[in-house]
């Protein structure tokens, strides 16, 4: 008898604890009840000290085009789901998520794909690759990104390109340095510099078609003739002068090929 009591007890406190928890739930997810109006929303963005595109007005731009800005709207009828749902739509935006709170407040936080390089190609394509070889439509805004141009499919451009810039974007000398990459038709990579009047040629990237080897190998690659010429830099040019020379070849990795004015 007492055990059956005990058991009896026992549910009535655990449905007790469950109506709470549901309560409770409701509560917090019902911010009428405490605040019938948005009064705040705010809008964080990871990364937006770097090379993104977004910003947190261009956020509540895209918001009042498709009237999902909270701001002064019935808490009730702020859906986080189609605010998330419509900033996903943005190429520039990774990933996104919205809560409300119960003082009124609506909160959004974003993070975006970051630009690495821009690529204009022979055939007119004009368009971004992100820091995981994802193509970005281009857009209205400016930003300091080392250019390619040439002879660049998208493919090549995921495959091989992002690699590249990736490895100089990952230094800061040679991400300041390196102002274009030019393509040329048999996919030998040129390099123009921001400082010196030369094209460095490094030849055509190694070629693999298994993506993790791939990456692995370009990446050596480039980070071996970077270093090669950043002594041919300290030891060479300083010496003869910035301007001597209007090509730095490092096809090879046994000399470096220098081309007079």
């Amino acid at each position: 008898m007492k055990l059956r009591l005990k058991r009896i007890l026992t549910a009535v406190l655990c449905v007790a604890v469950a109506a709470y928890v549901v309560l409770a739930m409701t509560s917090f997810n019902n911010p009428k009840e405490a605040y019938p109006v948005c009064s705040k929303v705010v809008i964080n963005i990871e990364d937006e000290s770097t090379n993104g595109f977004l910003s947190a007005d261009e956020i509540k731009r895209i918001l009042e085009r498709a009237r999902l800005y909270p701001y002064k709207k019935r808490m009730a009828a702020v859906n986080p789901r189609d605010i998330e749902d419509k900033l996903k739509d943005s190429p520039f935006v990774k990933t996104a998520q919205c809560f409300k709170t119960k003082d009124g407040c609506v909160n959004i936080s974003i993070t975006q794909r970051l630009p690495v390089i821009r690529v204009k190609n022979v055939g007119g394509e004009d368009y971004y690759l992100d820091d995981h070889g994802g193509i970005m439509p281009n857009s209205n805004y400016t930003s300091d990104l080392i250019i390619a141009t040439g002879y660049i499919s998208k493919w090549y451009a995921r495959n091989y390109l992002a690699h590249l810039a990736m490895e100089i974007m990952q230094d800061e000398f040679w991400r300041n340095q390196i102002v274009q990459i030019n393509i040329l038709p048999d996919l030998g990579v040129e390099l123009v510099p921001r400082v010196g009047e030369h094209v460095v040629y490094l030849g055509p990237l190694p070629q693999s078609k298994y993506p993790g080897r791939r990456k692995v190998q370009v990446s050596q690659f480039v980070a071996k003739k970077l270093d090669r010429l950043g002594k041919f830099y300290k030891y060479g040019l300083s010496q003869a002068g910035w301007n001597k020379y209007s090509c730095i070849d490092l096809e090879f990795d046994n000399q470096i090929i220098c081309k007079k004015k």
